[in-house]
């Protein structure tokens, strides 16, 4: 039997019984659970994912005010918009550097606190090579594009010339989350942008706060170099995983923890 006959067998099947697709979806991701658990003893992963960092003392005393925000599909929550303001705040003159633009929301809300901001982004020829629709294309930067401290930079993430941009000191790294890509910019960003003070984000290294999304933390964690000083981590009450200079308190993840500390949460519409 053919590759392609099994693939269209295993396909047929699917969509006869698409309760398969959970068993597929939990085998796999027992898969890139194993394959994270490879890094216990350099990076400490459990079975229930990396040490976990409070959001609270990482944020201002009087609290981060997240703006804007959308409440649309495919953006971050509020808490992992608030970290990356709260760590560009506590940075002088931060320069700071992302992938993946989307509507432009992350870059917007640490514009307002950074010096710098740059944005990396497929193009939208290359957005258009992959059936992408031109409303969808016409969204990205849409709160990003006005502001005259961020700059916008097109191209792929895992061949863009990183080396011309020289050291951040905030990373973000939010585009594509399959494993390999992950596991490549992951590598990259450290190749040429981690310089020894910096500090990088991954967006969704979790499904919902606590619950960890295994494909995306096996690719940060097979790409972190091994010789890397710093020090790695879930942030509590958010989809973020963090990588510092300096160590910060850490406890190991109780998925059913008490739910504190809770937080107060005003929403207002922006004029």
């Amino acid at each position: 039997m053919t590759k392609l006959t099994k693939t269209l067998r295993g396909l047929a099947s699917l969509v006869r019984n698409p309760w398969l697709l959970n068993h597929v979806l939990a085998t796999d991701d027992a898969m890139w659970q194993q394959r994270s658990l490879a890094h216990t003893v350099r990076w400490q992963t459990g079975e229930h994912g990396l040490p976990v960092a409070a959001l609270a003392p990482l944020l201002p005393a009087a609290g981060e005010t997240v703006q804007p925000f959308a409440f649309r599909e495919g953006g971050s929550l509020p808490t992992d918009l608030a970290l990356l303001r709260a760590l560009a705040r506590a940075i002088p003159g931060c320069r700071y550097f992302e992938i993946g633009t989307w509507r432009g929301e992350s870059a917007a809300n640490v514009a307002e606190v950074a010096a710098s901001v740059h944005t990396l982004n497929l193009s939208a020829a290359e957005l258009r090579a992959l059936g992408l629709s031109e409303r969808y294309i016409n969204l990205h930067g849409f709160f990003s594009r006005p502001l005259p401290n961020v700059t916008h930079l097109t191209g792929d993430s895992a061949t863009f010339p990183m080396h011309e941009l020289g050291h951040f000191d905030l990373l973000f790294i939010d585009g594509d989350h399959r494993y390999e890509a992950v596991r490549t910019d992951t590598r990259r960003v450290f190749e040429h942008l981690v310089g020894p003070a910096t500090t990088v984000v991954w967006h969704d290294a979790s499904r919902q706060p606590g619950q960890p999304r295994w494909e995306v933390l096996a690719g940060i964690l097979d790409g972190i170099p091994a010789a890397a000083p710093g020090h790695l981590m879930q942030v509590e009450n958010t989809l973020c995983a963090i990588y510092t200079p300096s160590p910060l308190p850490t406890d190991l993840p109780e998925p059913l923890a008490d739910p504190m500390p809770a937080f107060r949460v005003t929403v207002q519409v922006l004029p």
